[in-house]
């Protein structure tokens, strides 16, 4: 195992395109606007403001992508955490559409960022495939349906299809999402850090916003060694802005899944034979694509608490190897984690909180596309006054239960993984029980039929050609 680092993203880190060191702010600087965070959504934020002609400051504590940007799966999603269902449940079929258009719209300005710009190292490869390990085929045929219905560009695998691409027996149909793709995400916000300062952005690294004075026309934002002082802020972080902003943390859940790329497997292409993003669960276990041609990425195991990184690379091996035997010993190149705030309602959080402060939030789940599509409506909002942003208003800030929310949120996740695995075993023993039923079946059928006479023996039909 030669990373097993869990605050370093080994395999993105190591694939990573060349970008420059920016520097620390260490005097006072006027803009219009200042973006706290430069993680996809404030990246996204300051390059759309910027391009509107604006002046805008970027202030991130670390450095571009360094946190769940620059760290997750790489799938980039049409939708929200939150499933379809609970959002028309919520707030009814026709809004539903239009939030779901909004994501959309997140997907096609990622596609389109990085073709117009011929983005280096980020290697969009099409198509998501969500599994499932239950033979269900007429719910997953119905929630396409109600998918369609709201815009979505969906269909459904059977089995057969499913099993040809990617032979496990575990797996049934499947529920196939055509405009998806997965990415280097750590490459992306690279290329979009970049795209922001040649829009004229700024972007300070190393420069933490300590302190918020939001209070009249020009907000002030300290940092250890210099004031920005802006007519509008942008917070465009996510659990880490507790200190600057502590009602906003208290509304977010960290939840941290496991990322391990493999070292290259011989017969990968063989043994997964599909090329997209795969996901074989609803929860956070068993999301996976191929890198580097011959090297298998696959994510998992939830924790609301660090985890000692030897034992969650053992279980995601393991994992591999149970859903994939014939891919023989798994040897972990890279494992790491990282770490997300998921909403209690699992629907991102943007808009204006309160005036001339916006907030870009809570894309746990979905990040990839809720981020550029948050960060692109925080910047009509702001600049071109477009409202549209107020269609999240039902998503309210909620307080996510504290330590409470933690203890709870995983013991759901660890309650419901031996529930599944039964359902999952009775969904194999009943396909196996009706191949078994249908062979004998087929085997009694065969039986009844009367056999035909040997080529050579005599007819038991009279011969009446002496006669004639």
């Amino acid at each position: 195992m030669s990373d097993t680092d869990p605050t370093v993203p080994g395999w993105y880190e190591a694939t990573r395109v060349a970008s420059p060191d920016r520097p620390r702010l260490n005097f006072d600087l006027d803009v219009d606007v200042c973006v706290v965070g430069a993680g996809l959504a404030g990246l996204t934020a300051a390059r759309e403001i910027a391009l509107r002609g604006w002046s805008v400051a970027v202030l991130e504590a670390d450095r571009v992508g360094w946190a769940a940007s620059g760290r997750n799966t790489g799938f980039v999603l049409p939708g929200f955490g939150a499933g379809i269902d609970d959002i028309v449940e919520r707030v009814g079929l026709d809004h539903a559409k239009q939030l779901w258009a909004l994501s959309e719209q997140g997907l096609d300005y990622v596609q389109r960022t990085i073709a117009d710009n011929a983005l280096a190292g980020v290697d969009p490869t099409p198509g998501w495939l969500h599994v499932s390990k239950t033979d269900n085929a007429g719910e997953l045929a119905s929630l396409v349906e109600r998918l369609r219905w709201i815009g979505a560009d969906v269909e459904t695998w059977p089995k057969e299809r499913v099993r040809e691409v990617l032979p496990n027996p575990r797996y049934f149909d499947a529920v196939h999402y055509r405009s998806a793709f997965h990415i280097h995400p750590l490459n992306y916000a690279l290329g979009l850090a970049a795209l922001a300062e040649r829009a004229g952005a700024r972007i300070f690294e190393g420069t933490p916003a300590v302190t918020l004075d939001a209070a009249g026309v020009r907000k002030r934002i300290g940092t250890p060694n210099g004031m920005v002082r802006a007519g509008h802020v942008v917070l465009a972080g996510n659990f880490h802005l507790g200190a600057l902003m502590p009602r906003l943390a208290a509304t977010l859940l960290p939840v941290s899944t496991y990322v391990m790329v493999t070292e290259p497997i011989a017969g990968l292409a063989d043994g997964v034979r599909y090329r997209g993003a795969v996901s074989d669960t609803n929860r956070a276990d068993n999301h996976y694509r191929i890198v580097g041609g011959d090297r298998l990425q696959w994510s998992g195991r939830m924790r609301a608490w660090q985890a000692a990184p030897g034992w969650i690379g053992r279980g995601l091996a393991a994992d591999i190897r149970r859903n994939f035997p014939a891919l023989g010993k798994i040897e972990i190149a890279h494992l790491w984690r990282g770490t997300l705030g998921r909403t209690i309602h699992r629907m991102p959080q943007v808009g204006e909180i309160e005036r001339g402060v916006w907030l870009a939030s809570g894309f746990g789940g979905h990040g990839l596309n809720t981020s550029a599509m948050g960060g692109e409506l925080v910047a009509r909002g702001l600049v071109d006054n477009d409202q549209s942003w107020r269609l999240f208003a039902p998503y309210e800030l909620v307080w996510a239960g504290g330590r409470l929310g933690s203890v709870l949120a995983q013991g759901i996740y660890w309650g419901s993984r031996p529930i599944e695995r039964v359902e999952h075993g009775l969904a194999r023993y009943r396909e196996r029980a009706r191949n078994r039923r249908q062979q004998r079946l087929a085997l009694k059928a065969l039986a009844k039929q009367p056999s035909a006479p040997p080529p050579d023996s005599p007819s038991s039909e009279p011969d009446h050609t002496a006669a004639e």
